[in-house]
């Protein structure tokens, strides 16, 4: 077992093998796993609701105009790519009854998701119980992440027609990964200054802000391939199976990008580095363990205490 203690004191002096392996510890420590299963569940069913609302909306205001239709339901869906292409051009169609069940299902599947994120960032973040949103104020800040995510994506939908009417080959190439990485650099700033507790600092959330927006550019560009090689090329029964799989691992795998973004800014804030994997707990261990101990703190009238003992039990 000598080798292995070598590995751990060769992780703990240099940082560029210390800050991944506590970022990876910590993600296991809180148990953000499971958090982030949660987060893909409740995403997996919010999609459909929000989707049959925007094409139906959609339809409401491009009905008659075909080009338009096809133009924006392209540029809109791209970040839903194993669902995105399913949809087509001639299936906007207004409707005030799907309209009205979109909304419902959209606000109540999507804010399912926000508490679920907040739960999540509330986790990675330590946040006593006590001191976390209660059930309105929770609701109440995940529909105001809905109503911006909402506009942003509206946005995302102009920029992109606007990019791809006013460039062509390389330049157009070039232009829309600069506007899709802007958007998501947005779009997760909103995210996490909305989901996060407002005592942590806007400065210390930028490191996971930047980490998600270029990772779910990865993502996007992984769940395009996924559908040209493997759903486009499959039988109509399997296609549908490879689309539901392939939907569910893409928000799966989406979800824990996001909450490892999270694990990155504490490890990075709080200085939770290096971490000690087979000796005793060092000084960051503590302090993560301590805090993870302490979000179990209820009642304003409880204090949780944590002590540590040496390989002796003294």
């Amino acid at each position: 077992m000598s080798w292995l203690r070598a590995l751990d004191e060769f992780q703990q002096r240099h940082a560029f093998m210390a800050v991944p392996v506590a970022v990876v510890k910590k993600f296991s420590d809180d148990e953000a796993g499971t958090y982030a299963a949660v987060i893909a569940f409740y995403g997996f069913f919010a999609l459909f609701p929000l989707l049959l609302l925007f094409v139906t909306v959609l339809g409401f205001v491009l009905q008659g105009n075909p080009s338009a239709q096809h133009a924006v339901v392209n540029s809109a869906l791209k970040d839903f790519p194993v669902v995105g292409q399913q949809l087509k051009a001639n299936a906007l169609h207004g409707s005030g009854v799907a309209l009205a069940v979109g909304i419902v299902g959209t606000l109540l599947s999507g804010l399912g998701v926000t508490l679920a994120a907040q739960n999540a960032f509330n986790a990675v973040y330590a946040v006593p119980r006590k001191k976390r949103p209660g059930a309105i104020p929770a609701r109440a800040r995940g529909l105001g992440v809905l109503l911006t995510l909402g506009f942003l994506q509206i946005v995302s939908t102009v920029a992109s027609g606007l990019v791809s009417g006013g460039f062509g080959g390389a330049a157009l190439v070039v232009a829309g990964l600069v506007v899709s990485l802007a958007l998501n650099v947005l779009l997760f700033f909103a995210v996490f200054r909305l989901m996060v507790d407002s005592s942590v600092p806007t400065p210390q959330l930028w490191p996971g802000i930047v980490a998600a927006a270029i990772g779910w550019e990865i993502l996007q560009a992984i769940g395009g391939a996924y559908i040209g090689h493997v759903v486009k090329g499959a039988s109509e029964t399997y296609g549908t199976f490879a689309t539901v799989i392939g939907l569910l691992t893409w928000l799966f795998l989406g979800a824990r990008m996001v909450v490892y973004a999270a694990e990155v800014n504490t490890v990075l804030s709080r200085r939770l580095w290096p971490r000690s994997l087979f000796a005793p707990p060092n000084e960051a261990d503590q302090e993560t363990l301590r805090a993870i101990a302490k979000t179990e703190e209820r009642s304003q009238h409880q204090e949780v205490d944590v002590t540590f003992h040496t390989e002796d039990g003294a």
